[in-house]
This record gives structure tokens, sequence and C-alpha cells, in this order.
């Protein structure tokens, strides 16, 4: 990807010198990153934990303290990641900016926070262990940069397009929560089943999928980002955080009713029919017969 001197985003907060004490777990209000259950996931298999039971703890209500109380610095100069991330969050500004403005609305730009081990949110406390999220209650994006270490190394999928890929999906959620899907979703929370609410989560986190392909669509217009394997990056990401490839590799079976993300081949089916269209009306999932 081609990211180097180019605009990187003000809206980015450092926190990884700034500690955050204790360990409470992120609310469900605030929902499970896009690498939330992969880690629970990978934990439960290594501590020998039934991953119902370690995401329970994940997921266990605690205080919410004041995100905007924590203390953030500037990028250092030769944060070369951090650097990376304020430029494609840069990136998603300009396309979601100007998508929003062709249909008479204005973004409202998310800031992205960077932490180490844990950190507070308006969601609760925020913790490493959970993947990158995003909490809709401060409008944040929240990763701890040792992620892209897992998606690397533990997952088979390297490469700084598969990197922006994480970015731009959970930006995408930060859309949804503008444009009102990601409430009309959570009101259906106890209305329903919980396979039922389940089946919704996932076509929420696909149409995440989309808006990350709806991004990257429009910057490479715009800007000429990518590189030769660039996009194969970004799928090959998509189809290994899928609920399927995660179970099986994790559990050594597949729980269809339990997915909450979508299969691989759903997450990279929807990457990419945002990419080929770029268009946010192609990425009504909710209304899709066959995902």
């Amino acid at each position: 990807m081609r990211w180097q001197g180019r605009r990187e985003s003000e809206n980015v907060e450092d926190r990884r010198s700034a500690g955050v004490p204790g360990l409470g777990g992120l609310r469900l209000g605030g929902g499970l990153g896009i690498g939330g259950v992969l880690v629970a996931l990978v934990l439960s298999w290594l501590l020998g934990i039934n991953p119902l039971t370690l995401l329970g703890m994940m997921e266990a209500t605690g205080p919410a303290p004041d995100s905007r109380s924590v203390p953030a610095q500037s990028l250092p100069a030769d944060d070369s990641m951090g650097r990376f991330v304020a430029v494609v969050l840069a990136d998603t500004e300009d396309v979601w900016n100007q998508l929003f403005s062709r249909a008479g609305a204005d973004y409202r730009e998310p800031r992205l926070v960077l932490f180490r081990g844990a950190t507070a949110t308006a969601c609760g406390r925020g913790q490493a262990a959970m993947g990158p999220f995003y909490c809709p209650a401060d409008e944040r994006v929240y990763i701890d940069l040792e992620f892209f270490d897992t998606l690397r190394q533990r997952l088979g999928a390297p490469g700084d397009f598969a990197q922006a890929y994480v970015i731009a999906h959970e930006v995408g959620h930060h859309v949804q929560r503008l444009l009102g899907i990601t409430d009309q979703v959570e009101s259906m929370r106890g209305r329903v089943s919980e396979a039922q609410f389940n089946a919704l989560s996932v076509r929420l986190e696909l149409q995440a999928d989309c808006f990350a392909g709806v991004w990257a669509h429009h910057a490479e217009r715009s800007k000429q980002v990518l590189e030769h394997g660039d996009l194969d990056e970004a799928l090959r990401a998509a189809a290994q955080i899928g609920d399927d490839t995660l179970q099986r590799r994790t559990q050594g079976q597949v729980v269809p009713e339990s997915f909450t993300h979508g299969t691989s081949a759903q997450r990279a089916r929807w990457f990419r029919r945002g990419w080929e269209g770029g268009s946010v009306q192609a990425c009504n999932t909710f209304e899709a017969r066959e995902l």
C-alpha cells in the first residue's frame, strides 16, 4: 500500500504510555471488535478454557469511565506503525466525507485510540484481548497494535493492506452508527432469540466489511493507493477471521448458530462487493436474501 508521505489524520489519540489500572470487561453495548471473537477463541485454545466462558468474562459489565479523561499524546516522529494508522484513518475521512456530502449530509469523523493492554472507554474497560473494536458511545475506534502481529504471525494474513482493511472495517461500524443502523440492531437485543440476534450481528459485521470495500474502491480511484497483491491481502484477512475458519481452527468443529461475524466466504464476498461497486446502497446486507 502506498501510504508514506501522505496526509495523517489529526483524530488519533496515542495512549500507549498512559497505563490504565484494572481489567474490567467491555460491555456488550459497545460490541465486540473485529478481533474480539478471534482473540477469545485463540486464548481459549491456549488456556484450555471454554470459549463461551471466556467470552462471557470479556463481555462482563463494568463501570464506564470517561474515555476523554485519559491523557493522550501525539505520535512520535519515528513511529511508522502509528503513522500508517493515521494515514489510513485520514483516507477513510476523505472518502466518507465525500460520500456523505454527495448525499447532502455531514460526516462526523471518529477518533482512533492507540492503546496498550487496557484503556478506558465509554463502553467500559477496553482490553487488548478484545482485538480492535468500535465504541458507539464515544464514537472511537480502539486498537492495540499488537493485534496486527497476531494477524500476521498466527493467522497467516500479513501485509499493510490487511491492516488497513481492519481499520476500515471498524470505521465502517462508525458509519453504521451515523446512519442509525447500529441502534436499530441493538434495539432488537432481548426481543429476539440469541440465535436470531446473532444472525443480525452477522449482517451488521458483513455490512461493515462491505463499507471497508467501499472505502478501498474510492481511495484507489482518487489516490491510487494499491500496490500489487494488496487486494489479495485484504481478502485473505477477511477469510482468515471468518467464524467458520476460527471455530474450525480453535474448536475443531463449526457451530453456525453461534456465528456473529459471518463465514470466511461471506466476509470476503461482501468486502469484494463494496470494492467492485463502491456503492453504499450495494451494502444492504439486511435485505439480502443470501449472504
